[in-house]
């Protein structure tokens, strides 16, 4: 279940070896309603090094996972895993 103060991670790669991948902070759950266009949205901010949230934004909740791999067991290319409950 999305609530608020859960951390998660990207599981796209990043545009260079180096680069880590993205996370965001979940800062308002998402509602029972859907949007206009039948998705359900939830407030997130990205986490820069040092924690600090910043380009704070709607986004899908679909593209939350809560395990890094599919119910057949394949690991996830996309959207975010969960990182800290």
């Amino acid at each position: 279940m999305i609530q608020p103060g859960q951390t998660y991670r990207s599981l796209s790669k990043g545009h260079h070896p180096a680069d880590e991948p993205v996370r965001i902070r979940i800062i308002s759950a998402p509602t029972g309603a859907a949007d206009l266009d039948g998705m359900r949205k939830i407030w997130v901010a990205t986490l820069n090094s040092t924690g600090r949230e910043i380009r704070p934004r709607w986004m899908r909740a679909e593209r939350l996972h809560a395990t890094p791999t599919t119910k057949g067991g394949q690991p996830r290319r996309t959207g975010y895993v969960l990182e800290t409950p």
